[in-house]
């Protein structure tokens, strides 16, 4: 039996945020033959157990990046950010004027002063590039636009609630640098990125590498039986932790360095690739 984690966004799905017809049946055929097949996302594990009923798979999964894990119904595992990192976090953010949300037990809170500080860093940019200009209204007004997130000014406002993880949107490589470095002021968070315009922060402990850990003790599968696949750099400590490592072809760089094999891209059904020619 093999413990197999995958990667979401620039992962398992393509461009066009679908999963195809291939990785369905890859993943289907895994679980037909005995091994268990788990979503390891950035996403909030509601968002990820909506997108998976909509293709009617049933797996595992590992959300916010790794920090709330789920299987068979149950909570397995949960780091939460510490009530003084959060606040530090918190300031450290609302001193640069930087858009974030917070993704925390009951769902995902966005901050009011989001639109002006996603306006402010545009302001500020030397220039946008132009395949990302046509997103840049929906994402300014995203707290009036949203369904699924809830808005807040202070973290007392969500004193009942645990924090797993800021997003952070920087949208340019200066505030993107500005923010890592600030945000190492913080010594017991981890930082990380899963694209190139924002960052992720979790407690020191939480990560994709630990989630896929607490799955493999669940399912008593050896670590050296688990296999990751990934593309960015929030995936690095499951790829580093995993028996077998697999970067899509679509992958950051790094990622690939790092990796054991390449695949195809999310758009060639590389995780069906990965599979066929080196799991199954």
């Amino acid at each position: 039996m093999k413990l197999i984690a995958i990667d979401l966004d620039g992962t398992l799905l393509s461009s066009d945020v679908e999963i195809t017809n291939e990785n369905i049946e890859a993943i289907r055929n895994a679980q037909k033959e005995g091994h268990v097949v788990m979503i390891c996302s950035g996403r909030a594990p509601e968002d990820i157990k909506s997108l998976l009923h909509q293709y009617d798979l049933d797996c595992p999964v590992g959300g916010s990046n790794g920090t709330v894990v789920y299987a068979d119904g149950k909570l397995l595992s949960k780091v939460s950010i510490s009530t003084e990192d959060a606040a530090s976090v918190k300031g450290l953010l609302d001193e640069n004027g930087i858009p974030f949300k917070v993704y925390t037990d009951s769902g995902i809170y966005i901050h009011t002063s989001w639109t002006e500080r996603v306006e402010a860093l545009i302001e500020q940019a030397d220039s946008i590039p132009e395949q990302y200009v046509k997103h840049l209204d929906r994402v300014k007004e995203e707290p009036t636009t949203t369904k699924t997130e809830q808005t807040f000014t202070e973290l007392e406002e969500l004193a009942d609630q645990h924090i797993q993880k800021f997003f952070i949107l920087t949208l340019f490589e200066e505030p993107k640098a500005r923010t890592m470095e600030a945000l190492g002021e913080v010594t017991t968070i981890s930082t990380t990125s899963s694209g190139p315009f924002n960052v992720e922060v979790m407690d020191q402990y939480g990560n994709k590498g630990n989630g896929l850990k607490v799955m493999a003790d669940y399912f008593n599968i050896p670590m050296e039986n688990t296999v990751a696949i990934g593309d960015n750099l929030n995936d690095v400590p499951m790829l580093k932790k995993a028996g077998l490592s697999i970067a899509m072809g679509n992958a950051d760089p790094a990622v690939k360095e790092l990796c054991d094999v390449t695949v195809g891209t999310n758009n060639e059904s590389g995780v069906a690739q990965a599979f066929h020619n080196h799991i199954l």
